[in-house]
């Protein structure tokens, strides 16, 4: 769970994190992919397990490249994974206003120019 820089509790922090990745953006849309950061690999390193429980596949690799979100009731990482070699992964992640992270779809066999979209 990310700490808030102003120290102002779990519900400021909430705000800080949309407003720090969406930049006022209103619900329903996706962000522009970017590059991923700290933040996003941690976000990625929570969900590991249940991605190697839904496919049956353990990552040689695990890093996040790239990310786009959308606000719904909480937030959905839309992130391009690196698992190795030349293998990529796309995985769609909910993050409740608690902060709770879960693995909602995996898209997989994916190659590094393909863009992020929402799946199901």
């Amino acid at each position: 769970q990310l700490a808030c820089p102003l120290d102002l509790g779990c519900h400021s922090v909430t705000h800080y994190i949309f407003g720090k990745m969406l930049g006022g953006m209103r619900a329903g849309g996706i962000t522009n992919e970017r590059d991923a950061d700290e933040e996003v690999q941690q976000v990625i390193e929570q969900v590991r397990p249940s991605y190697v429980g839904r496919t049956g596949h353990t990552p040689a690799a695990w890093r996040a490249t790239r990310v786009a979100t959308q606000v719904v009731a909480g937030l959905n990482y839309f992130v391009k994974v690196h698992v190795g070699e030349n293998k990529y992964v796309h995985l769609r992640i909910y993050r409740n206003l608690r902060g709770d992270v879960s693995l909602s779809a995996v898209d997989t066999d994916k190659t590094a120019d393909e863009p992020l979209t929402y799946f199901q």
